[in-house]
């Protein structure tokens, strides 16, 4: 699994989850619990993992919908 992004919105979380759902890319949320070691004031960001081998396609996803600018860094082409 590599990062494809991390950030501390929700509502991108959100966003990026359903773009991935909805085009059957597996996925998992890391550091979601965090919270509860943070107090829940959203400091910690959120990672949004894939496969290795499906990276490239959740990266042109993300450019796709014109949220590629949220990629992390060490994967933008």
């Amino acid at each position: 699994m590599e990062e494809l992004l991390r950030t501390n919105d929700p509502v991108l979380l959100s966003y990026v989850s359903a773009l991935l759902e909805g085009a059957n890319v597996d996925f998992m949320v890391a550091d979601l619990n965090m919270s509860v070691l943070e107090g829940s004031i959203g400091a910690l960001p959120r990672r949004v993992l894939v496969d290795s081998e499906r990276l490239a396609q959740a990266r042109e996803i993300l450019t796709e919908a014109g949220i590629g600018h949220v990629i992390a860094r060490d994967h933008q082409a």
